[in-house]
This record gives C-alpha cells, structure tokens and sequence, in this order.
C-alpha cells in the first residue's frame, strides 16, 4: 500500500514540474506579445542628442541623432533639416555619405549624425536649426530643433586646451592607398566632456575617426578632466587625386576647449605598368641558330613616373634573349616605350612551337607576356633537300636509258 502511495505522489511531482516547464516556456512570447500589443498603431520620433551646444568661431557641428519607430508597424521614414540660418551648410549623414531615408522595423530605432558647417565670415550668435522625419505616406511627422551658439575667438582663447599630438604627422604612399593616422588626444579643459570631432581635407576626399583598434566610425568622444585616449584618423584620397603633398587640418573641440593639428598625406600616384604588342600577335617564327625579333611597347598607364625598367625572360635551356634597350631608366605617366626583343633558339633545336616568357619589372609593378616561337628548319637544308631529289631522278632516268638500250 506504502508503494502505491509514494508511486502516486512521484507522478503528481512529474506532472507538476511539465506543467511548470511549459508555463516558463510559454511565458516569453506571451510576454512579447503583450508588450508588442501595448505599442501605438504607429509613431515615429526623432531627437538629437543635445537640442543645445556652444562652439566657437570656424567649428563645425556633429551631433548624435536618433529616430525611432515606436509603433506596431515597419516604417520608411524620410528625413530633412527644414530650417538653416543664414551662413551655415547642414545635413543628416552616417560615416561616409548623407542620409535622406531609413527604414525602421517595428520598436526600433536608427543613430545618425546631425553635421553643420558655418561660412568663414559667419558672426557669433545664436543659430536655430530645424529637423524633420516624416513617413512615406506623410501620415505622420515628428520634429525637432537644435540651437547652436557660436562664440568669438575672443573668448575661445581664454578657453583651456585639448592636446593633440602625433608621432607620425606625414605619411606617404599610392593615390589608391589607405592612410590611417594615430593621434593622442589629451583633456586639458580642466573638466569632463564631449568633444566633437572634425576634419577639413582636400574636395572628395572620405576622412573618419576611429577608436583606436577598432573599425567602427565615431564623431564625439568623452574624456575626463586630464584623461588622454588615442584615435585613428582614417583617410582615402580622391581616386583621381594628382601626386603632391595635402594637408588634413583635424578639430577636436567642445565649448570649453579646442585643439587643432595638422596631418599631411604625400601621394606618389598610382604604379600601373602595360604591355603589349602593336598588332596583338604573340607569336613568331624562328630559324634554329639564327636571330628572331619581335617589337613590343611598355606603357605607364599609371599617375607617377616608373624609372629603371628592366627585362627578364623565362626560355628553354640554351636559348638566348637579348632586350634592344636593355632598361629603360625613366618613363613618365602616359608614355609609351618600343622595345625590340630578339629570340635565338639553339643549334640543335627541335621543329615546333616553343613558349618564352618576357616580363618587364619596375619596382612595385611588373607585366608579363608569353610569347609562341614557332622553330622551323633552315632554308639551306631546304635546297639541299631539293638538289638530293633531283640527283636521285636523274640517276633513275639515266639508268633506265641504259637499260633500254640493251
């Protein structure tokens, strides 16, 4: 009887706990659901971080914006700044472009940057900006605005620093290279803050600001009083940028301070090497022993100049190739070079087709062609070839005549 009872409450303890087990596993999307029920049909809101900054004469702004969907439904949402003062460049942008549109799922939301540029003439006082997001339909819109107080250079001297310091100020490489700077930025303001970051560069070139080690793009950062922290300053010329030196002028400053440095870019151009011939044909024929030549250009379809040319080729075992110039020490962008190569293929060479390979190298970049030599037997044994049949013929014709005679 004992065993019947404690067989009954075991089974009362299995179903107990399924019953739990179910309830708990059960309870998130519930939960989900209730939360997703408790949202408006729709709603939309946009929102800078700060509605209110100071900066001083010739800065410009970047400031966190946000946009949320807090409604029940996915959004396409278009954004705008309705209203700039007089004097002043504005936009909405993300790392690398601006930003007209986000599409937002349900309960989500979108950061963006809110960036000005003031005209160099532009007076201090106080400035009022006007935001705007609105949905695809025009349904609804929320709005927002943002003051910004330009201050005199006056004041901004009176204002302690923010050290920027470098150990590499200069760097130098190809137009199509990447450039990435490492600056120390130093807290000397004598308080904690947020500090916008800037960078003024040559037109259409991509500059953004890295945490140190990291890969994602950043437009503030917060320091305490005397904290230091190191930033990248990562920079991408203009694809077709001439070669030359440029210069990068970078701004980090709040209403309590500022500081300014000046980076330098040195562009080589790009190397880019062709070769070719002026028909298209890579092939042709050889005698065994004797000389072939070929005539082949080197273009410098590049932006800096090539120098000290130089020409290789890969041939089959005793083979000889000679280069007519043997090096070309100069060759400027844009300019074209004939060079004649001559192929002798060895005595005992075989008749058929052969494979030379010809490079022409010049430092970082190099072209390589490979050529099809055709060998064929010497003209000479031709004739002799010729002579023996016809001595053969003229012996067999005489020695029927004889015969005949007979």
């Amino acid at each position: 009887m004992k065993s019947k009872i404690d067989g009954s409450w075991r089974s009362a303890a299995i179903i107990l706990m399924a019953v739990i087990c179910l309830a708990t596993w059960l309870e998130p999307p519930a939960r989900g659901a209730e939360k997703h029920k408790n949202l408006p049909p729709r709603r939309i809101v946009v929102s800078p971080e700060y509605t209110g900054v100071v900066v001083f004469e010739g800065e410009d702004v970047n400031i966190d914006l946000k946009v949320a969907d807090r409604g029940r439904r996915d959004e396409d949402i278009r954004l705008s700044v309705t209203s700039v003062p007089k004097g002043w460049k504005a936009w909405i942008k993300t790392y690398s472009f601006r930003v007209t549109g986000v599409h937002l799922a349900s309960d989500s939301s979108k950061s963006l940057t809110f960036h000005a540029e003031a005209d160099p003439d532009l007076k201090p006082g106080k400035y009022v900006f006007g935001i705007s997001a609105r949905t695809a339909d025009h349904a609804l819109t929320s709005t927002a605005h943002l003051t910004i107080e330009v201050r005199s250079k006056v004041a901004e001297k009176t204002a302690r620093k923010i050290n920027i310091q470098t150990s590499y100020p200069v760097l130098r490489g190809p137009t199509d290279g990447k450039f990435e700077f490492s600056i120390e930025v130093e807290n000397k303001s004598g308080k904690d803050g947020i500090f916008n970051l800037s960078a003024k560069g040559p037109e259409n070139w991509e500059i953004n600001f890295k945490p140190a080690y990291e890969e994602k793009f950043i437009s503030s950062l917060r320091l305490k009083s005397d904290q230091s922290q190191t930033v990248a300053v990562e920079v991408k010329p203009y694809p077709f940028e001439k070669p030359g030196r440029y210069a990068i002028q970078v701004k980090i400053g709040s209403p309590a301070a500022k500081g300014t440095a000046t980076l330098s870019v040195i562009l080589t151009g790009t190397y880019k090497l062709d070769a070719g011939t002026p028909n298209g044909l890579l092939s042709l024929s050889a005698v065994r022993g004797k000389a072939a030549n070929l005539s082949f250009y080197i273009r410098n379809s590049g932006s800096a100049a090539l120098d000290n040319i130089q020409f290789m080729s890969l041939k089959p075992e005793n083979w000889k190739v000679k280069f007519n110039p043997e090096k070309i020490d100069l060759l400027p962008p844009g300019q074209l070079k004939q060079v004649e190569v001559l192929i002798t293929p060895t005595e005992d060479a075989l008749v058929g087709d052969y494979s030379v390979g010809i490079t022409a190298e010049a430092g970082k970049v190099n072209k390589s062609l490979e050529l099809r030599v055709t060998v064929n037997a010497s003209a000479a044994w031709g004739w002799i070839g010729i002579g023996i049949i016809i001595l053969v013929i003229v012996g067999l014709v005489t020695l029927f005549l004889r015969l005949g005679r007979r």
